[in-house]
């Protein structure tokens, strides 16, 4: 066995073959440079709307969770309430984020998406989106249980030992899902 392995295939690699070794290392590898384009990806999206990074996770978190309030979404993105107000201050003036009063409790307000901010992603995340869409679509329903259970348990595993405020698992599927910004990665 090799020294040039990284560590946790070490870990893993004690009594297998070493074409199994191999593939956990082409695993991993595939793995890190998948985050890494989804990192510069969310990156070129931030920049190409003019907002920071904790900008982009709170318009993510509204897009995946339309009508939550700024307490919820706070809890969702690991920041004080006076944090999230000022983010939401900066994406409503933006023209991408509206608070609605809750006619029928009128100290709840809730948050949506504007469809201007609609269209900006999916003119930067749909084209990708379209070409994921008809890949998953080949998947037999076991195969996608399997990613699934496979992305599930990663992120039980990150969240406990992390415990992260949201998750980017690229899978580019729905109308704001995905990558795709012009000559980006």
């Amino acid at each position: 066995m090799s020294n040039d392995r990284p560590q946790i295939v070490t870990q893993w690699a004690e009594g297998l073959s070493d074409e199994r070794v191999a593939l956990l290392q082409e695993l991993i590898a595939a793995n890190r440079a998948y985050q890494t384009a989804v990192e510069k990806m969310d990156e070129a999206f931030c920049k190409l709307a003019g907002v920071n990074r904790t900008d982009g996770r709170c318009l993510d978190v509204i897009d995946q969770r339309p009508g939550l309030t700024a307490g919820e979404l706070a809890a969702a993105v690991g920041l004080s309430p006076g944090a999230v107000t000022t983010a939401l201050d900066r994406l409503e003036a933006r023209g991408f984020v509206t608070r609605t009063r809750d006619p029928a409790d009128r100290r709840r307000v809730t948050l949506r998406l504007t469809p201007e901010f609609s269209k900006l992603a999916w003119s930067a995340y749909g084209p990708l989106g379209e070409m994921g869409g008809p890949m998953i679509a080949e998947l037999s329903d076991e195969e996608v249980l399997e990613l699934h259970r496979l992305a599930s348990a990663g992120i039980g595993a990150l969240a406990a030992v992390y415990g992260p405020q949201g998750y980017n698992l690229g899978w580019n599927l729905g109308r704001i899902a995905g990558a795709g910004v012009v000559d980006h990665v």
